[in-house]
Parts: C-alpha cells; sequence; structure tokens
C-alpha cells in the first residue's frame, strides 16, 4: 500500500504529517543536546569533587600516603576520575553522531519535502488554470449559443412581420447566421477544452500527484529508520563505555579490599618509632630524715659535693616523656634531633640517594669516555676536546658524592649503634625482677609483642656497610648482563670498534638489543657470531620484543 494510491486526495494530511515527523526528529536532536549538557555538567562536578579530595601533598613528602587506607582513597578518586572521563565521552558520542548528524540530515529532509510539496503545488495550479479556462469557454458557449438562439428568433420575427422591411430582414437573417457561427465555433472550443482538461486531470490523479506522494512517503520512511537508528545510537554510546565503567566499579571494589588495618599499624609504627629505651622507675625519695646520704650514681637529687638537695611538691627533677612539653628541634644535616629509629630510617633513605647519584655519576662518566674514545677514532664524529669539560664536572661530582657517601655511612653506623644500644638497655633493664607493683601488670599479649619486637632488633647485627666493601657493591646485580635479548636492531651504518668495551659491525647487520641506550648515546649489543659490547645508538635502527 502506498499514499499515491490510498491518500490521493489527502495532499493537506500529507502535509501535516510530515512536518510533524520533522519537528520530532528535530524535538529528539533537542532532547539529546540537553542529555549531553547533563552528562557534561555531571562529569565536570566529578572532577571538581575528585580534585577537591585528592591530596595536595606529593606521595613522597605525604606520609598518610603509606598507609593503604590512603592508598585505597585516593585510587577510588582516581576509578570516580576515569568514571567521569566515561561519561564525557558518552556526551561526545551522543554530540557528535545524534546532534550533529540528525540536524544535519534534518536539513536535507526538509529541504527535499519543500521541494516535492512545490511540485505538487505547481500541478494543483496548473490543475485548476486548466479548470478555469474550461469555465470560461462554456460559459462563453453558453453565451454564445443563447446570443444565437436570440438572433434567429429576431429574424423569423422580421420575416413575419409585413411592415419590416426586405433589408431589415436580410440584416437580421445575416445577424442570426453570424450568431449561430460564434456558437458552434465556442461549441467547439469548449468541447477541445474540456478534453485537454480531463486529460490533463487523469494525469494529475492517476500519475503526476501519486508520483510526489510517493516520493514523500520513501523520504518520511527514511526519515522514521534514521530517527528510529538515533534512538538506538542513545543506548548504543551507554554500551560502548560500559566494559570501561565496569572496570571502574572493579577497581573501587579492588580499592576496598586493599585496605589492611593490621599494615597500616605496622606503617604507623615504622613511620614514628622513636627507638627511645622506656624510662626507668622512678626511685623512692625519703624527705621523712632529713640527713646527708652517701652519694653514689644512684642517688637521684644528691650533688657530688654530698649536700642534699631540698626538693618540693613542686618541683621536678627532670621531663620524662611522655608527660613533658617537647621543645622544638633544630634540623641538622645528620638529621640528630629526630629520635634514633626516625634518624636511621632518614640518613638510610639519603645514602641510597646519594649512592644513585653516584652510580648515574660513573655511567655518565663512562659514557663519556666511550664517546671520547669514538671521537678520536672518528674525528668527523666530533671533536675529543670538546667532551673534556663534561668529563672534569663528571669526576669532581663523583668525588664530592664519594665523600657525601662516606659521611652519611659515618652517621648511618652511628644510629644504628644508638637504636641497638637503646634496644639492649630496654632489654636487660626489662630483665630482672620488676619492684612490687603499684597496679595491675600490662597485658600478656602486648608484652609478648614486644618482648617478641626486642628479640627481633636484638639479632639485628649492626651495619658495616661502607667500611670495608666498595661504595658500588650495591649496584652491581643491577647491571648484569641479561641472559636473552630485548630486542632486535640492525645496523644502518659501518662502525669500527676498535676501543675497550666497543665491538664492530657492518652496515646491514643483525643484532640482537641486549641493553637499551641510557642516555649516553651508546647501546649494548650482541653479533650472531658470538661477542658483545657497545655501539653508537645513532648507527641502529631499534626494534623492541
Amino acid at each position: 500500500m502506498d499514499w499515491g494510491t490510498e491518500l490521493w486526495d489527502q495532499f493537506e494530511v500529507l502535509e501535516r504529517h510530515t512536518q510533524w515527523g520533522l519537528d520530532l526528529l528535530d524535538r529528539y536532536v533537542k532532547f539529546v543536546k540537553e542529555r549531553t549538557e547533563v552528562e557534561q555538567a555531571y562529569a565536570k562536578q566529578l572532577r571538581s569533587l575528585v580534585k577537591k579530595y585528592l591530596p595536595k601533598r606529593p606521595t613522597k613528602d605525604d606520609p598518610e600516603s603509606k598507609f593503604s587506607q590512603q592508598q585505597s582513597f585516593v585510587q577510588l578518586l582516581q576509578e570516580v576520575n576515569d568514571f567521569a572521563g566515561q561519561r564525557e565521552l558518552v556526551a561526545e558520542n551522543l554530540s557528535v553522531r545524534v546532534c550533529l548528524e540528525l540536524a544535519k540530515y534534518s536539513q536535507e529532509m526538509k529541504q527535499e519535502r519543500k521541494m516535492h510539496f512545490q511540485e505538487g503545488r505547481r500541478a494543483q495550479q496548473q490543475l485548476e488554470n486548466g479548470f478555469k479556462q474550461l469555465e470560461n469557454s462554456k460559459r462563453k458557449f453558453e453565451r454564445d449559443c443563447r446570443e444565437a438562439e436570440k438572433a434567429a428568433q429576431t429574424a423569423e420575427r422580421l420575416d413575419q412581420d409585413i411592415n419590416a422591411t426586405k433589408a431589415d430582414v436580410e440584416k437580421a437573417k445575416q445577424q442570426a447566421h453570424l450568431r449561430s457561427h460564434m456558437a458552434e465555433e465556442s461549441k467547439n472550443e469548449y468541447a477541445a477544452q474540456l478534453q485537454r482538461f480531463n486529460r490533463d486531470q487523469a494525469h494529475f490523479y492517476f500519475s503526476q500527484m501519486p508520483q510526489i506522494f510517493d516520493k514523500l512517503q520513501d523520504m518520511d520512511e527514511r526519515r522514521a529508520t534514521h530517527l528510529g537508528a538515533g534512538y538506538g545510537l542513545l543506548s548504543e554510546a551507554e554500551l560502548q563505555v560500559v566494559p570501561i565503567i565496569a572496570k571502574c566499579l572493579e577497581g573501587m571494589k579492588v580499592a576496598a579490599d586493599a585496605v589492611d588495618a593490621k599494615n597500616d599499624s605496622q606503617v604507623l609504627i615504622e613511620l614514628h618509632k622513636s627507638g627511645f629505651a622506656r624510662p626507668g622507675d622512678v626511685e623512692f625519695e625519703d624527705f621523712s630524715q632529713p640527713m646527708n646520704r652517701a652519694p653514689s650514681d644512684s642517688s637521684l637529687g644528691t650533688p657530688s659535693d654530698g649536700r642534699p638537695e631540698l626538693r618540693g611538691p613542686g618541683r621536678s627533677r627532670a621531663k620524662r616523656w611522655p608527660f613533658g612539653k617537647k621543645n622544638k628541634a633544630v634540623v641538622t644535616e645528620d638529621f640528630s634531633h629526630l629520635p634514633p629509629e626516625q634518624q636511621r630510617k632518614r640518613l638510610q633513605q639519603h645514602l641510597e640517594e646519594r649512592n644513585r647519584e653516584l652510580q648515574k655519576e660513573v655511567d655518565q662518566r663512562e659514557a663519556l669516555k666511550k664517546m671520547k674514545d669514538v671521537y678520536e677514532k672518528t674525528p668527523q664524529m666530533g671533536d675529543p676536546a670538546s667532551l673534556e669539560p663534561q668529563i672534569t664536572e663528571t669526576l669532581r661530582n663523583i668525588e664530592r658524592l664519594k665523600l657525601e657517601v662516606q659521611k652519611y655511612e659515618a652517621w648511618l653506623t652511628e644510629a644504628e649503634s644508638r637504636v641497638l644500644s637503646n634496644r639492649g638497655d630496654s632489654l636487660n633493664r626489662h630483665a630482672r625482677p620488676p619492684d612490687p607493683p603499684a597496679s595491675a601488670p600490662p597485658d600478656s599479649s602486648s608484652s609478648n609483642s614486644g618482648s617478641q619486637e626486642n628479640k627481633e632488633s636484638s639479632e639485628e647485627p649492626p651495619s658495616e656497610e661502607g667500611q670495608d666493601t666498595p661504595i658500588y657493591t650495591e649496584f652491581d646485580e643491577e647491571f648484569e648482563e641479561p641472559t636473552s635479548p630485548i630486542g632486535q636492531c640492525v645496523a644502518i651504518y659501518h662502525f669500527e670498534g676498535s676501543s675497550e668495551g666497543t665491538i664492530s659491525m657492518a652496515e646491514g647487520e643483525d643484532l640482537s638489543l641486549m641493553e637499551e641506550d641510557k642516555g649516553d648515546g651508546w647501546t649494548r649489543v650482541r653479533r650472531k657470531q658470538g661477542g658483545e659490547g657497545y655501539v653508537p645508538t645513532s648507527y641502529l635502527r631499534v626494534t623492541l620484543n
């Protein structure tokens, strides 16, 4: 069934229906546009919320970042941020694939609809003009017929009138004959116009308008199909991000499961354990016997000259942690202002940093030496003298870092000795039977854990690193030769490896990549015939596995 056959007389209905379809298309485009704005605002608010709650300090400077609770919260915020990114992606897809495309398609449909209805109105206008011409010829034929009949009656009356002259009768007859001839011509014209109009009308209703209506039907069906596809894009845009959103939600669940209360407690211990020995027992001071007591090391408050020191209830000999007020410590280079355990950790951290810097400078010096050898063997690659300032600067940095490493190693050894000494004093003090207690004893579980910790601490040997071993011992494992290649490479140019550590290669030779360029311009490779060494990175085309 088609519109041209079934709706041949419903021109206005089709005009209203096609306009309604285009209005619906525009309404859907507007709906998606507003939906896109909602998604963008939602994503923007989510990102602002994440930014508001993310830690302001860098991770390395924030001790709270070491707790699993804080790490999980940061991971949760990152997943929410990724979720916001997916909402932005939904908004972008809807904006491009729905709003822009359907808006463009709507304009095309409006132009096509306008063209079809203009064609239909032109056909209607042509048919109406033909009908007007038919009516005009019909009225003219009717008028001529009346005039011819009237002229015939006049001529017949004059012919019977005895008083009429012959000239009047002849004139009347001529007039009647003329009118009759004009009526006959009008009749023929009316018949021809009627035949032409019927032919045009049949063409209009059976061919011309059905074709236009069929074109409108095809246009409207295409519009409806396109609109249905646009409806589908709304859900498709969501389905595209469902896997990523599912990963975000899974990441949130993983972050929740990653909270480790026991580990956080241990982290708190590692961050704030002072390493001080616990204070000893407070000795009894007898104020009832004002006599001189024999001076001894264990007598509290007795000066060396033997005179007793008067003490009142409001005076205190010394501050006892945790009841004493802590003074603000002056920061020192060896971190001696910190508690022993914290001092040891900070010194260990700075020592590792200096060792890394030292190894970096050593690698830089070796690279410069190799480059200098290459320049000496191949002058066209560069001037060897230009590398001397860099080599001299590197040597100065190495000497400076060696001195700093030795300094930090000495401080670290002293700090570790203090920690072990405090632990030993604490063990010895609490190993002897205590005085009669004035209150309930501590919990057995905490005593066991404390003794276990002291046991582990007492078994830890003091560090002697850096006294009898080379400075770079801890870096030996980092630069071990890999057991298998990490990629392949092809020699772009010929290279003659004549200096120590280098290897020769021919142009176009296939090589195995053993170690990437560390920034010094050299790459370690292995030849298929055997042998490894360094070659200039710029001479290679590298492909990693």
